[in-house]
């Protein structure tokens, strides 16, 4: 048996805990920086198609929805999909290459409405993180 005399009071076992959790913490933004790293040149290389492929042959109206193919006032699919830096700056305002501005605008609200599941949706998710 160990002469050792355990403190088991409710401080002393947060205290530990906050201990233990605080090393599990600076393990993680050890490992997690390197990974950002690399993250912030992929979302610039990243890519959106629009409409995803789910939806091909789907134009895409004015407010971002997905409507059939030849709707009066819906646009065509995008030929490419666009490439990340070009959707960031289209979402600061700017409009999306190859496009006029009520195609860009369209496009950036369909882009906008992506839902996890959809097809550019994590390479739009990166766009909105902020990096430090």
């Amino acid at each position: 048996m160990s002469d050792e005399i355990q403190d088991r009071s409710p401080q002393a076992v947060t205290s530990r805990r906050a201990l233990m959790l605080g090393a599990v913490g600076a393990t993680a933004i050890v490992s997690i920086r390197p990974a950002l790293a690399q993250t912030a040149a992929s979302v610039v290389t990243c890519e959106i198609p629009v409409p995803d492929p789910g939806r091909a042959g789907s134009y895409i109206a004015a407010d971002g929805t997905t409507v059939p193919a030849g709707t009066p006032g819906a646009f065509a699919p995008a030929g490419t999909p666009f490439k990340g830096a070009d959707v960031k700056t289209a979402l600061a305002g700017g409009q999306l290459p190859g496009t006029t501005y009520e195609q860009s605008r369209a496009y950036t609200n369909y882009i906008r409405r992506l839902q996890s599941g959809t097809s550019g949706f994590t390479c739009f998710a990166s766009l909105q993180m902020p990096r430090g």
